[in-house]
This record gives structure tokens, C-alpha cells and sequence, in this order.
């Protein structure tokens, strides 16, 4: 999208179910499963770049020899980092016995059976080592060693923190990594204790015991009871030190984690797209780990799917599929086509229906599917338009006229190109305004002066800060008639608590039209009332609160307030005229009929939280209070 804004991480996972040797006689190398985990990371890399890391388990180990391997980097391409410190390791040993699987996993690093990746976004917490995961918790007992990393957001840590106190914990930190992490070590550390216990009452030695442990530990229940009070959407994926491995989804699917099985792999990932490529396999051998379960892999290589939490309706991340996922995915593909295709009629009406006298174009790049599915829409109109006019000559039209309307099409320009080397020069002083500016660049001669509409479609619009600084003013120097700004995501109003980087109301051009609107309309008193009521249910459990805010939007209709934002983002120097188009709640469940997340639009959030969430974020905006609101 044109603005800018941070959002989901991406996991991935390896599993090899055969001993490295398989690996070595089928594939030349033992690094069959590292050379997997780096394509999983490298073809996920939009999904986080702030910080990059990777763990490895070496299952059955003597003791003595370090079975867990990590290496974290948040240097400025930290993927090539992880790979170039583990490339690093395997160069350095002997090549003459680098090659030989066995000695390979008992000296080089990253010589395993399991390996955890992630790609950070830095959503919450800063950008230190110390929050890129996997993250660790350390033991002398490996059934009790724990790597953690996930794609997730927690409403709820101060809740889920003071219940890490009560247990009588004294946590490092007050992050949702950190309380996770911890919560999930308290019931792994329960459930190995319990089942000492258990042998130890039966005679067993310690030695023996540890190896029983190892056998019978339930995955599954810690899963069950160190989820029980998360809110929040999460997909988390651990290591357990002996050789476990599990990857868990929230109840309502918001965050996504899709696996494939085989007879000698277990792979998981965030996008479907990539298992398919990296694996080279078809779609339907890639499956989602549902909503409220867990893909549990044991140590002897078994896996299963449990139940871990009670499954909800599905609210998965539908702003995800117009814009975050890889559209490389079939379905995502021609959903984003059918966000396009959904704002047809509003762009026809916003033209006068002049698409003689009218170009069309995206910006940025990643709508360009969507232009295709607008464009498609656009032929469509036109042939039903062609075919009236053909009915209607009754037989009475020359060749040259019919030639002339079967050729008609509508007018595709590439208008703008984004100077990416530019942007990383901008920086915050008192000249950014006009660097920013100069981001775009436009294709000159494209467009009829003060004759032709100009039609640009984008992912979103949410602060709309680069439209106003940047984009209008550009368009604007190719004299169009009439510019049309075209979101195939509906307008933003709300916060998101659950992955992506939007928590502050006056970040939302949609809110800040929805407020100047209440005050034009002698309204403003609607502002107070909301605020009251916020602060009167502040302290209330989350499950006791309503969402507020919407009443600020109430008022007014859709196109209202579209047409006030395209008041706010005109520059004043600006010669066409303006109208801005949002797709509709409709169009959006039209087109991503099962990924019905729609928070950020209508303010209905899949949790409890999400309310206390939307309601502190008014807060903060009222009381000038600049931090996120959970």
C-alpha cells in the first residue's frame, strides 16, 4: 500500500522424519532440511523484516553435546545474516568430515532434525536482539527446554502477566514474547514434574525417568492449559529440547499457519503459496492447522492434529488477504482480483461513465491484481455496452463503425513508478515533506490535459499521509480532469490488536473525517458522550465491554465520509477534482467469502479484548496520550 505500516511475522518449520544419512544418499547433503528452512524464510521475507532468527534440535544427543543451536539477527537484511553465521559453520569445519551426516551432527551447529524460523515485524517491544525470536528457555533437562517463536498479538498480557506473579514467577519483561514464552514454560515445567512424580512412585530410576518423560510427555495438555486465558490471535510454533515440536492456532483462526506431511518432512509455514514451492507440491497437499488446534510432532516422528482450545467462529485476517499474504496463492490471487472487481460500479459512477475519457492505473505495485480484477470489470461493462449498441443499429452499421466499437477498451497506463533507493534517504527532519514528495514519479503524456479522468486504485488508505504529501500532487501534473482514488479495502476505522501495526485512532483518516464531520454537523457533543462512556467501563472486565467508537461513525454514511477524506487529503495547490472510492463490507465478504475478519472496518473484533482495545485507543486519543492501546 502506499502508507507504510508493519504487520504480521512469518513462521516456518522443519521436521525431517528419517535420520540425516536418508538425507545425504537421496539429496547429496545432510542440509537438505537448513536449505528448506532458508527458502520457507527467503520466499516469506515480506512478512518481516526488523529481525530474522533460527533454532535447531539435535534429538538423542549424548550427554554432554549441545543439542539446541540459535543464531537471531536484526542487522538490515537479517536473513542473509542468520544464513551467512550458519553457512559460516559448515565452512569452517573439516570438509573432509563435514560431509559425513554422523560426525556433521555431533560437531557443526545447525546439524539437526528440527529447525524453527521467524521473520520479525516489530509490533511490539523495540528492535533489540533480545525480542527477535525464537526466543528461549533454557534446562538441564531437555524435556523442559523450550524455543518459541509465533505470529501473534495478546490483548491481554497485563492479565496473563500478574498471573505469572501469582504463580510466583518474577517475569523479565512486560511483552507478550516474554509472557507467552514464560506461561508456556510454567505448565511444560508442571506436566514434566507430574509425570516424575508418577515414575518415581513406580520405582524408576532418574536416569530412566527422564527417558520416560521424554515418551510420554502430553504436548497437548500444557498446549491446552497455558492457552486457556490467552486473547488474542497467535500462531505459535515451539521446539521442546528432546525433540517435540508443536505449532498452535488461535480459536478463531485470525493468525494464519498452513503444514505439509510426507513420509520424510513435516513443513510449516505462515503462506500456503510457499509450502507449494518450496516443497513442489499442489495445493491440496497443503493443509491449514485449524482454528483451536495444534499440529503436535513427536520426537519418534509420529504426527497429529489436537484440539486444544474450543474452536470459534472464524474471524481470520481478511486485511491480510488484500494485502499482506504472497499473491502467489491461487485463492488469494482471485480474491484480490474480486476486491477489483467490486468497486466497479462505484468508479463508473465516479467517471460519469466515461471510460472513452478515462485512464486507468495502480499505485503501488502490490494492487496491481486488484487493477486487474477493476480492468476486467471495466470490459465487462463494455461489452454489454457493445452488444446494446449492435442490437440497436438493427443491421444498419458500416464495417468501419462496428470495427470501432468492438475495438474500444478501456485505457491502461502504467502512471506511476516508485523510486525505492529515494525512500530509504528520507529521513525525519524538517525537510521530509518535500523528500517525500518526490517518492513516486509519474509517466508524462499519458493522460489527455483537462480532458481525461484518471483512475488509480490502491490496497488501502489508511493514514493517507502519502496521498496528500506525495501522490495527488504528482497526478496532478498531468492536468487530469478528475483524479479518482480508488481503495479496494473498505474505509479503516478501527484498531488492530492482533498483528498489524495500527493501534492509534488519530492514525485513521476514516476516524479523522468521521470527527471533523461531527463538529461541521453541530454534533460534537457525540465526541464527549463517547469518551464518557469509554472511561466509565475502563477498569470493567474485558468481558463486560461494548465497543463505543462506532457511535462516532454512526452519523453518516459511507460516502460521507469518503467524501470528507478526499477534503482533507486535497493539497491546496491541487487543480482536478477528487473523488475517493472505498470498497464496501459487502464487496470485501463478496470477494474473501472465508476470511471474515473485518475488525478493522466494522469495529466487531473476534475477542473480548478487542473492545477494550478500540475503547483505550479513543482514550489515548482524547486525552492526547501518544502509545498503543494495549
Amino acid at each position: 500500500m502506499s502508507d507504510q505500516i508493519k504487520h504480521e511475522c512469518g513462521i516456518a518449520l522443519i521436521r525431517l522424519r528419517k535420520p540425516l544419512e536418508y538425507y545425504k544418499e537421496k539429496y547429496g547433503s545432510w542440509t537438505y532440511g537448513i536449505q528448506k528452512l532458508y527458502l520457507l524464510m527467503e520466499k516469506q521475507h515480506n512478512r518481516g523484516q526488523d529481525g530474522a532468527g533460527v533454532a535447531s534440535v539435535k534429538i538423542d544427543l549424548a550427554p554432554g553435546k549441545r543439542y539446541f543451536d540459535r543464531y537471531r539477527s536484526n542487522q538490515s537484511t537479517p536473513i542473509k545474516d542468520v544464513f551467512d553465521n550458519i553457512r559460516q559453520g559448515f565452512s569452517s569445519a573439516d570438509k573432509s568430515l563435514v560431509a559425513d551426516p554422523a560426525w556433521a551432527k555431533e560437531n557443526v551447529n545447525f546439524a539437526g532434525e528440527l529447525y524453527l524460523g521467524h521473520l520479525r515485524y516489530g509490533t511490539f517491544g523495540n528492535h533489540s536482539i533480545d525480542f527477535v525470536h525464537p526466543v528461549m528457555r533454557a534446562n538441564n533437562w531437555r524435556s523442559r527446554s523450550l524455543v518459541l517463536a509465533g505470529n501473534f498479538n495478546l490483548t491481554n498480557v497485563d492479565e496473563l502477566f500478574n498471573r505469572l506473579v501469582d504463580l510466583g514467577q518474577h517475569p523479565k519483561d512486560f511483552t507478550d514474547t516474554v509472557t507467552i514464552l514464560e506461561m508456556m514454560g510454567f505448565f511444560l515445567d508442571e506436566e514434566n514434574q507430574m509425570l516424575f512424580r508418577k515414575y518415581k512412585n513406580e520405582g524408576f530410576n532418574n536416569k530412566d525417568i527422564s527417558k520416560l518423560i521424554e515418551s510420554n510427555i502430553d504436548i497437548r495438555k500444557v498446549l491446552e492449559i497455558a492457552t486457556k486465558d490467552f486473547d488474542g490471535g497467535y500462531a505459535l510454533a515451539g521446539l521442546v529440547g528432546h525433540g517435540d515440536a508443536f505449532v498452535a492456532r488461535d480459536p478463531w483462526g485470525i493468525r494464519p499457519a498452513n503444514y505439509y506431511v510426507d513420509d520424510e518432512i513435516v513443513v510449516v509455514a505462515s503462506e500456503r503459496a510457499v509450502i507449494q514451492t518450496v516443497m513442489n507440491v499442489p495445493a491440496t497437499e497443503v493443509h491449514q492447522v485449524k482454528p483451536g488446534t495444534a499440529l503436535i510432532i513427536r520426537k519418534n516422528g509420529d504426527v497429529a492434529i489436537e484440539q486444544i482450545r474450543v474452536p470459534q467462529e472464524r474471524k481470520s485476517c481478511s486485511f491480510e488477504r488484500i494485502y499482506f499474504s504472497r499473491g502467489t496463492d491461487k485463492n488469494i490471487y482471485l480474491e484480490r482480483k474480486g476486491l477489483g472487481a467490486g468497486v466497479v460500479n462505484q468508479v463508473l459512477k465516479a467517471v460519469d461513465h466515461d471510460i472513452k475519457n478515462t485512464v486507468f492505473s495502480f499505485i503501488p505495485n502490490t494492487a496491481e491484481t486488484a487493477f486487474y480484477g477493476l480492468v476486467e470489470g471495466v470490459e465487462k461493462y463494455m461489452a454489454e455496452q457493445k452488444k446494446q449498441q449492435i442490437i440497436e443499429a438493427n443491421g444498419n452499421i458500416t464495417q468501419e463503425r462496428l470495427i470501432e466499437i468492438i475495438s474500444e477498451r478501456p485505457r491502461i497506463e502504467k502512471i506511476a513508478v516508485k523510486d525505492v533507493k529515494l525512500r530509504t534517504f528520507i529521513t525525519q527532519d524538517q525537510d521530509r515533506d518535500d523528500m517525500v514528495a518526490h517518492v513516486y514519479d509519474i509517466t508524462y503524456g499519458t493522460v489527455n490535459p483537462d480532458i481525461d479522468n484518471l483512475v488509480i486504485i490502491d490496497d488501502s488508505i489508511v493514514r493517507g499521509t502519502t496521498l496528500r504529501q506525495s501522490i495527488l500532487r504528482m497526478l496532478d501534473r498531468l492536468d487530469p480532469k478528475k483524479i479518482v482514488v480508488v481503495s479496494s479495502a473498505p474505509q479503516i476505522r478501527y484498531p488492530d490488536c492482533y498483528g498489524i501495526d495500527m493501534t492509534k485512532m488519530g492514525d485513521f483518516i476514516a476516524f479523522t473525517a468521521a470527527i471533523e464531520l461531527l463538529k461541521d454537523t453541530g454534533k460534537a457533543n457525540v465526541i464527549e458522550d463517547v469518551y464518557q462512556r469509554c472511561k466509565a467501563q475502563q477498569y470493567l472486565p474485558k468481558e463486560e465491554i461494548i465497543n463505543h467508537v462506532k457511535d462516532i461513525y454512526r452519523p453518516f454514511t459511507d460516502e460521507q465520509i469518503s467524501n470528507k477524506i478526499a477534503e482533507i487529503l486535497r493539497p491546496a495547490e491541487m487543480k482536478a477534482d477528487l473523488e475517493i472510492v472505498y470498497q464496501t463490507i459487502e464487496g470485501l465478504h463478496e470477494a474473501c467469502p472465508n476470511d471474515l475478519g473485518d475488525w478493522y472496518f466494522t469495529g466487531n473484533y473476534p475477542t473480548d479484548g478487542g473492545n477494550r482495545v478500540v475503547n483505550t485507543a479513543f482514550i489515548n486519543f482524547i486525552e492526547g496520550v501518544n502509545k498503543r492501546a494495549y
